[in-house]
């Protein structure tokens, strides 16, 4: 992965934690600026693991569909050219600025990865599609519930505190 990319995943990574925790700091006045600034890097550092891992993640559900692996051929990773939408997707990440535009831009982002993963292992545009799909959704879930995890935590660190 080029020194570019690894920037642009972080950009991505720091644009889509920003849209996600700015909107819970500005309900909640009592959050810190130190602690507000630390979420915020964590979350970049989060996401942007989780951009890095949508290529490796296809590529690997395109392996458990083929019947006989793909040898010889390097993994998908991203490019710069295929990571700068997604810079831009996690931009209007806002809540409230554009959610169907942020759907359709990560549609826009998976379409280009899938195009590449059809010419890396020969398979069909749409199967290729299913995999990026597939690999998508599954980190998006597996990140949710972590995140959901980590609320009941701190929530329950909370209210023992009080007690």
């Amino acid at each position: 992965m080029s020194p570019l990319v690894v920037v642009l995943l972080l950009v991505a990574g720091l644009s889509e934690s920003a849209g996600r925790i700015l909107p819970l700091v500005a309900r909640r006045s009592s959050v810190s600026r130190s602690h507000a600034i630390r979420l915020l890097l964590t979350g970049a550092v989060v996401e942007g693991a989780v951009f890095a891992l949508w290529p490796l993640s296809a590529w690997t559900v395109a392996e458990l569909t083929l019947s006989a692996p793909v040898s010889g051929v390097a993994t998908l990773t991203w490019t710069p050219a295929q990571i700068t939408p997604l810079v831009l997707t996690a931009v209007i990440a806002f809540p409230l600025l554009g959610p169907l535009l942020h759907l359709l831009l990560l549609v826009g982002v998976g379409a280009g990865l899938a195009t590449s993963l059809a010419a890396m292992t020969g398979l069909g545009w749409w199967a290729a599609a299913g995999c990026v799909a597939v690999a998508g959704v599954g980190l998006a879930a597996a990140v949710d519930v972590v995140r959901r995890l980590v609320v009941r935590i701190s929530v329950a660190e909370v209210q023992e505190s009080l007690t």
